[in-house]
């Protein structure tokens, strides 16, 4: 398998894991409010770039670190100030931030032209 083909894997499959992680952890998993919150909403920035990165585009994987950024940052500032449940869930989403910000950058790289 090409180096490219194996980031554009990583990075689909991160920003996947992403998107049900941000909506299990505010609907069920450890909700702010009891019955979920409308943090839930901050899923639906993740389903922009979906389509580009299942087709490889790399225009998709150009934009979407800065698009990771925010999850990290919210991820490491979650991690730091909760505890328990929501405490392990925060640092899991820092790490799928991380993933998805790697792979992303290293899929634009491989697929340049020379």
């Amino acid at each position: 398998m090409p180096a490219a083909r194996l980031y554009n894997h990583a990075a689909t499959l991160s920003l996947i894991a992403l998107l049900f992680l941000c909506l299990a952890w505010e609907l069920w998993w450890a909700p702010l409010r009891p019955g979920g919150s409308w943090l839930v909403l901050k899923a639906l920035p993740l389903l922009a770039p979906l389509f580009g990165m299942l087709r490889g585009r790399r225009y998709t994987h150009q934009w979407v670190p800065l698009l990771a950024l925010a999850y990290f940052t919210e991820g490491i500032v979650r991690a730091a100030t909760e505890h328990g449940l929501s405490g392990r869930l925060a640092i899991a989403e820092t790490a799928l931030a991380a993933v998805l910000f790697a792979s992303a950058v290293l899929y634009a790289r491989a697929s340049r032209k020379a």
